[in-house]
């Protein structure tokens, strides 16, 4: 292996959290949310901590197929709909659930004649304004697909658009509202709601980012008496060590200057294995267990580090970028992004293996 670096995901971790997860919303069935291949992770790496769902949730119909070729027997649902006749013919022969945010949606299933009707998650856009049909319009929608050939069973579904901040009311009162009188399951909550929500509980939950130990505030602060665990370590090693004194400065554009003497550290991890290039000085990252900071820019391939809280660090010294002892969220915080963006945009060129 030409670099040190490397990511471990734990899918004992994700069966932890999911289990954790379920325990907040007892009475409902859990679609375990893996869209952009398990949030980064790999589906085919996670799949088995899986298990104790009721149904995993997905935009990509590969993505769909993969989990029916792990063996998936429960419902898999297609978050965004299908797109075109061919999508459906596909849906149909892997018994997919899928949602339906348009009218022109529906008619792509009624015309392509499905062999067995397909179950459709009919969605209301509620307030978040992206995907679905607004609540005075609801009900007709409904209707008509209920009238239609091709279509199954019918579920009622919407999405928060700040259930992290600690408001659904407003949303949950006109979905209420919209769909007073009408049959069938409800799926509402999100990450956010299924911790914090419980009126927005209802028949379905849909967590994602928490199953990966992320906030869902992006603050790792807000989960700190929610004991989720990190399903993804991304670590590295000091493949150099430099001795700064005052006035010197490191790395492009010279953004950091040694106030004192001090010996930094040069880690084997870049914006071009997925850590964010605009991680500014002060980044919490760990050297051998112990926490300290990064200082300068990050480069293509490698970034620095202030050794000055362990003096005893030096080459083939251990590095976690994030993890349990890092949080991800924290180093998303610090460079004014989210842990989602992190976990998918760890690059290729990282080697990434299963812990055991």
């Amino acid at each position: 292996m030409p670099r040190p670096i490397n990511a471990v995901v734990h899918p004992d971790a994700i069966k932890h959290n999911l289990e954790l997860v379920r325990s907040k919303a007892p009475e409902s069935r859990v679609w375990a949310v893996v869209k952009a291949n398990a949030y980064g992770h790999g589906i085919e790496r996670i799949y088995r901590a899986l298990a104790g769902a009721d149904g995993i949730a997905l935009l990509d119909l590969d993505e769909a197929i993969r989990v029916r070729e792990c063996g998936w027997k429960k419902p898999v649902l297609l978050l965004e709909g299908v797109f075109t006749t061919s999508d459906v013919k596909v849906a149909d022969e892997h018994a997919l659930t899928v949602a339906v945010h348009c009218d022109e949606q529906r008619e792509l299933i009624v015309a392509a004649k499905p062999k067995k009707p397909i179950d459709i998650y009919l969605k209301m856009n509620s307030g978040m304004n992206r995907l679905g049909f607004t609540p005075e319009h609801f009900r007709a929608a409904w209707q008509r697909s209920s009238a239609s050939t091709g279509i199954g069973d019918i579920a009622l579904m919407s999405h928060f658009a700040n259930a992290d901040e600690g408001d659904v009311d407003w949303q949950l009162d006109q979905f209420d509202e919209a769909t007073r009188g009408i049959p069938g399951p409800r799926s509402l909550s999100n990450s956010a709601a299924s911790l914090w929500h419980p009126r927005a509980h209802r028949d379905w939950i849909r967590p994602g980012i928490v199953l990966y130990g992320g906030s869902p505030t992006g603050q790792a602060k807000d989960i700190r008496d929610v004991p989720l665990r990190s399903s993804m370590t991304l670590s590295s090693q000091i493949i150099g060590v430099q001795t700064m004194r005052a006035g010197d400065t490191v790395g492009y554009a010279r953004t950091y200057k040694a106030d004192a003497e001090m010996r930094i550290g040069v880690v084997a991890c870049g914006y071009a294995d997925g850590y964010p290039r605009h991680a500014p000085t002060g980044t919490p990252i760990a050297v051998d267990g112990v926490m300290t900071r990064t200082v300068g820019r990050v480069s293509m391939d490698m970034l620095t580090v202030d050794l000055t809280p362990c003096p005893n660090a030096g080459i083939g010294s251990k590095v976690e970028l994030w993890g349990e002892q890092v949080k991800i969220d924290d180093v998303a915080s610090s460079s004014g992004t989210i842990g989602y963006e992190l976990m998918c945009a760890l690059a290729r060129r990282v080697p990434v293996t299963a812990s055991q």
